[in-house]
């Protein structure tokens, strides 16, 4: 494996970091300078597609929704294996997020399990992301104690 492709690899590590650690921040727009302006952004629960936006746009008010929803966020990321062409890769990483809102005066926690099959471009030296589809996995929701 040449240096040059390890070096990508480690970019876009630190892409896919970059991108958990701003969701738990809830910084949307420095989120939406990951991606490129015309992404596309699919969500799936088990088979069922629940949302697909095209654009940095449309993407940002859709974040911007759905975070304002969210009292917090919690991310971790797992394995990150990605195959770099060129200025292009493929990826596949997984995520455990934690997401607290508030439910008829209680705080309510879900716990995602998340796989993203993403599509990376490198313009002007930088990753970003051209195409993600998030597939939540397992998901559980329940009560926070205390």
């Amino acid at each position: 494996m040449s240096l040059e492709i390890l070096q990508a690899k480690l970019e876009l590590r630190e892409l896919v970091d970059a991108f958990s650690n701003l969701t738990d921040e809830k910084n949307i727009p420095d989120q939406m300078l990951l991606f490129t302006p015309d992404t596309r952004y699919k969500v799936y629960v088990g088979d069922q597609l629940v949302s697909d936006v095209s654009g940095t746009k449309q993407l940002e008010e859709e974040f911007t929704g759905h975070a304002s929803l969210v009292k917090r966020y919690f991310s971790i990321n797992g394995q990150h294996v990605v195959k770099v062409d060129g200025d292009t890769a493929t990826g596949v990483s997984y995520s455990q997020m934690k997401m607290v809102r508030e439910e008829d005066g209680k705080e309510v926690i879900t716990d995602y399990s998340v796989r993203y099959d993403d599509e990376y471009v490198r313009q002007n030296g930088t990753w970003l992301i051209k195409a993600r589809t998030c597939h939540f996995v397992i998901i559980d929701a329940k009560t926070l104690q205390g």
